[in-house]
């Protein structure tokens, strides 16, 4: 059984970066970040996790077994029992037995679960849902993820898939999502999708110093600082795509409140991080036009992670301590 002193590695597997800290009582005392690479296939993101993991330990001047255990959080469905990630679309992932092989390549206890689900629980011990009973966790990136918190406990489905909200279809024969349906939330609010809206603009006649700014700064993707950068600017491609996730995003949100009534509806991931409340406001509007019943409405909060990147990490070393 974990104490309350332990030290835990939590690792935020996305799709990317990837970050590794060490843990104690939630508070991050070391961390490390590489990008994720997924082009270069499931060995090298693997290792690459591992090469992360072991920067902290260098950081911390600690042994594998200085640490109780570790956790990451991976984008998609996972199996919590056994490790397996069965299907991570923004990775191009199928059963790949994370948790085994991490372990054999670190030297310590592995536990695996989705990473909005990690990111969501540490939001809800130890930040935006601190005293909340009913709790969802909408995390943009590069795609949509989700997490519910229902009665104080995570859900996550016999298959260990629920939280997939990012797949809800909001435009029947809409745009193509990475998962290959159609209408996706996914398909209107991730940066993948912002940069595919940005794409077409420019190939209707339109212009946007999108390119250039990522060309400054070395960005081979849609990143939250290209699209900080861009709105600085007022680039109306990027100003048009942000509506439209927002105004998707929205939909999304009331829907949820519209089905699990929660008490918070807390907006992580590294867009919302750059952006905060100037971001999710937007998306605040839009639901609350959408919701059914009016009475309270008031008094649900949605609003910005409060841990910040900070989020994944903590939220897998809550994971790991009470799995030990």
């Amino acid at each position: 059984m974990a104490r309350a002193d332990d030290l835990f590695i939590g690792v935020d597997l996305g799709g990317t970066n990837i970050e590794a800290a060490a843990v104690r009582n939630g508070e991050v005392l070391a961390s490390k970040k590489k990008k994720t690479r997924p082009e270069k296939g499931v060995d090298t993101v693997i290792e690459r996790i591992a090469r992360t993991v072991r920067g902290v330990f260098k950081k911390m001047d600690a042994t594998p077994e200085d640490f109780a255990g570790l956790c990451i959080g991976a984008p998609g469905a996972v199996d919590p029992a056994t490790g397996i990630v069965h299907a991570a679309p923004n990775l191009d992932w199928t059963d790949v037995p994370l948790g085994e092989v991490l372990r054999e390549r670190l030297g310590l206890p592995v536990f695996v679960d989705n990473d909005v689900n990690i990111g969501l629980l540490g939001e809800y011990v130890y930040g935006a849902g601190r005293g909340a009973l009913h709790m969802v966790g909408i995390w943009v990136g590069t795609g949509i993820g989700g997490g519910l918190i229902v009665n104080g406990q995570l859900v996550s489905g016999w298959r260990g898939a629920a939280g997939e909200i990012g797949h809800m279809v909001v435009q029947p024969h809409g745009r193509r999502c990475g998962c290959g349906r159609e209408g996706c939330v996914e398909a209107y609010a991730s940066k993948t999708a912002m940069m595919a809206m940005i794409e077409e603009a420019m190939e209707s006649g339109g212009k946007s110093v999108v390119p250039d700014i990522m060309a400054k700064k070395g960005k081979k993707s849609l990143t939250s600082s290209v699209i900080e950068d861009a709105l600085e600017a007022h680039d109306e491609p990027m100003m048009e795509a942000v509506e439209t996730a927002q105004f998707y995003l929205g939909l999304l949100t009331a829907n949820l409140v519209n089905v699990l009534d929660p008490h918070v509806i807390v907006f992580g991931g590294g867009l919302v991080e750059r952006l905060g409340e100037a971001f999710v406001e937007p998306v605040a509007a839009t639901a609350r036009t959408y919701y059914l019943q009016q009475q309270n409405a008031e008094r649900i909060r949605i609003v910005p992670s409060a841990l910040g990147d900070d989020a994944g990490p903590v939220g897998a070393a809550v994971v790991a301590s009470r799995r030990l």
